[in-house]
């Protein structure tokens, strides 16, 4: 059975901004669009090729622009084959920048471990990254319109930094619990109260009795008046 493809050209008014241009070209692109010459490219006809390029189209349109999109077949098998093969190249490339990408995100993790910094903020950090790397992920996917050789090698590499981001944050938790532990604080010592007998009381004794003796000045009580019988 014939594949359906999809011929799209695109162009933007001469001297206009580039924005226009950047659009069509990202949203192509996306799409998994092969490049035949500049503004000129093939994609597979599927639903969802077929609604994203025609608000592609239309929006150029709208804007001053030319867009057309053609339902073709390619009639040589040979020819076919090697557009296919090429869509295939680039989605291999992908998946390869994906799983190099991925060798970085577990240097960093040991980086931390080493610097020991496996703290909440850093795994905060490293979740964001993971994320990109699994919409990464799903992005060329979606696009892979015929298994390129890559996506499996792509799919183990990000499911490692999950497993390693999972240890992680096993091991940023136990460090935080480790900090808050009871006996990781200074203990209290009681400390009896002094009693009239320790040196202490005897020192102030002593110098109570110095102050006055030095110190003339300090009233003293009157000697006692002797009494005499009558």
């Amino acid at each position: 059975m014939a594949r359906d493809w999809l011929l799209i050209t695109v162009s933007t008014p001469p001297g206009g901004s580039s924005t226009l241009r950047v659009y069509a070209w990202r949203n192509l692109r996306s799409l998994g669009g092969h490049y035949l010459q500049q503004s000129v490219c093939l994609l597979p006809a599927t639903p969802k090729t077929t609604r994203a390029t025609a608000r592609v189209v239309t929006r150029l349109r709208a804007e001053g622009g030319h867009g057309e999109m053609l339902r073709i077949h390619l009639t040589d098998p040979k020819q076919e084959m090697t557009v296919i093969d090429a869509i295939q190249r680039e989605r291999t490339d992908e998946y390869h920048e994906l799983v190099e990408s991925t060798r970085q995100f577990h240097e960093e993790l040991q980086l931390e471990r080493r610097r020991g910094r496996a703290t909440y903020t850093e795994l905060e950090e490293s979740d964001v990254d993971l994320a990109r790397y699994q919409k990464w992920l799903a992005a060329i996917r979606a696009r892979d319109y015929f298994d390129a050789p890559g996506g499996s090698e792509a799919a183990a590499a990000v499911a490692s930094c999950e497993q390693a981001l999972a240890q992680f944050e096993t091991e940023a938790l136990s460090a935080e619990l480790d900090e808050r532990a009871p006996d990781s604080r200074p203990g209290l010592r009681a400390v009896e109260p002094p009693t009239t007998d320790t040196p202490r009381v005897r020192r102030d004794h002593a110098y109570v009795a110095s102050t006055v003796r030095d110190r003339p000045h300090v009233e003293r009580a009157p000697p006692p008046i002797p009494h005499t019988p009558p």
